[in-house]
């Protein structure tokens, strides 16, 4: 069985895989990360979000081994453990950016990921749009979307953590 070496957020891991094996698969059950979820195991709704050497990936469609020497972050590495939650966890907390909570790890991943690509002065067209690939099936998007503009004017402001997961 191949081996594969990785940084997940911020700590070097190396595991035996199937060649097979899905990077979601890897970190969920070999690294008992479960706050990077699967959905739709096609790539249609971003709820395995996670980001690759800084930049927003499905999980679902990533094999473990394409992130040999690869830097890894997942939702559970944007916070500093005992510390106060990343700016746009924060945001989706206090703007209701989320109902049953199961699409919300892949739409923070991917909202840091809009914020990367666009910056931090964002309008609802764009998010709206920059948002295709992740569904909510509870929502109408209205909070989410209010919860990313904040989430991007905080980490602007320099809000705790926001310099994490950039």
């Amino acid at each position: 069985m191949p081996s594969v070496s990785m940084t997940v957020n911020g700590k070097p891991v190396t595991g035996d895989v199937e060649a097979r094996t899905l990077l979601v698969q890897f970190l969920r059950e070999n690294l008992r990360l479960t706050g990077t979820h699967v959905g739709c195991d096609t790539s249609q709704c971003g709820a395995c979000v996670i980001h690759i050497d800084g930049i927003a990936a499905k999980s679902c469609t990533t094999l473990a081994l394409q992130c040999e020497g690869a830097s890894i972050t997942t939702i559970e590495g944007l916070a500093e453990a005992n510390g106060p939650l990343h700016a746009m966890q924060e945001a989706f907390r206090e703007h209701h950016g989320l109902q049953c909570g199961f699409c919300t790890p892949g739409m923070i991943m991917a909202a840091l990921d809009i914020v990367r690509r666009n910056g931090n002065d964002l309008d609802e067209h764009t998010i709206r749009e920059q948002l295709d690939g992740n569904l909510c099936r509870c929502t109408g998007y209205h909070n989410i979307v209010k919860a990313i503009q904040a989430g991007a004017k905080a980490m602007a402001a320099g809000a705790p953590s926001a310099q994490a997961a950039e």
